[in-house]
């Protein structure tokens, strides 16, 4: 039976953040001065184990459970990914088993990801301009690396998708570029409205540019968009099609707030289930799992939280902008 909550949006996704640590600063996700070389990260205690996880996802996926996403932080920054790839793989051979990587350390990976039975990847990519890519992820890393790992993605034969942050007067000026580099390439690129995710980034509304002036940008340089029926009404962003043929995805969080069909709950590194990205408070379901929880005993544990949702955050933001956040890094995006 599939587990559905106050609104009956069931619970179809499951995002998997596997550590709260990240080898970039994202001025929007991680500012420096906040995650510096004082703070505190999860002990290596607290951290679920890859079976602890698989465990999670056996007892979901006969309540519907389809698809699986591994974020961090920085996923591939957990050693040995591929080992929880394989186990999640052998709860499932239908399972939909996704990442989300900012690529610095894919290419070497990826080979063993691959091979365990990885479904897809999504690369986070701000600008393909140096400068821009380096201040805003607060790096010395260089885009060419991610792009190095573009073309083994596509190499390997795995679906790619490149989602781009949004940040008014800082990347906007790539929304063009980002197109026209992976548009021939078959690659859709998703660009997502700057987010008040946590309560460190300092967002303001000004910082937003809209998906609708997006849109407008792309439409004078390319001609007119034409907008795709969506394959799920869980679907998060809303996608178009050039003339050329090119697939561009809008995540309009801020505009546009998809609340209503929203199927995704959240598993954080230390075992807490969340079930909104702009939560703040989570549902431990680490004890559970130490205490050799049967598979029942887990999906009571989810369903007991997951009946009770009733979030509709950004549908209800102007209320409640001043609510403090859990951290991106913490739960993935």
């Amino acid at each position: 039976m599939v587990i559905e909550d106050v609104l009956h949006r069931p619970l179809l996704d499951l995002r998997i953040s596997v550590t709260d640590r990240c080898n970039m600063r994202c001025r929007y996700c991680m500012p420096r001065e906040h995650f510096d070389e004082d703070h505190e990260f999860l002990p290596k205690e607290d951290i679920l184990r890859f079976e602890e996880i698989a465990r999670v996802v056996q007892a979901l996926i006969p309540h519907g459970l389809r698809k699986v996403r591994l974020t961090g932080g920085e996923p591939l920054l957990r050693r040995d990914l591929h080992e929880l790839v394989r186990q999640l793989r052998e709860c499932s051979s239908d399972l939909d088993i996704a990442i989300t990587s900012n690529g610095l350390l894919l290419k070497k990976q990826l080979k063993k990801l691959h091979d365990a039975g990885l479904s897809r990847v999504t690369i986070s990519l701000d600008a393909l301009d140096e400068n821009i890519y380096q201040s805003m992820g607060d790096t010395d890393a260089s885009p060419s690396i991610v792009l190095e790992a573009i073309d083994a993605v596509e190499k390997i034969g795995l679906p790619i998708k490149v989602n781009t942050v949004v940040k008014k007067d800082v990347n906007d000026n790539q929304i063009l570029a980002m197109v026209n580099e992976f548009g021939p390439r078959k690659i859709p690129v998703r660009f997502i409205e700057y987010m008040d995710v946590g309560s460190t980034n300092d967002w303001n509304l000004d910082h937003v540019v809209s998906a609708k002036a997006m849109r407008s940008l792309l439409e004078q340089e390319l001609g007119p968009l034409e907008s795709n029926k969506p394959l799920h009404t869980s679907d998060v962003a809303k996608v178009y099609t050039t003339p050329d043929g090119w697939k561009v995805g809008f995540i309009e969080s801020i505009t546009n707030p998809f609340c209503g069909n929203c199927s995704r709950a959240r598993l954080s590194a230390n075992g807490s289930v969340y079930t909104c990205l702009f939560t703040n408070h989570g549902h431990d379901v680490r004890g559970i799992l130490r205490m050799d929880g049967s598979p029942e005993d887990i999906t009571r544990a989810i369903q007991s939280i997951w009946i009770k949702r009733s979030d509709r955050y950004s549908e209800e933001r102007t209320n409640q902008t001043t609510k403090i956040k859990v951290e991106m890094s913490y739960i993935g995006g």
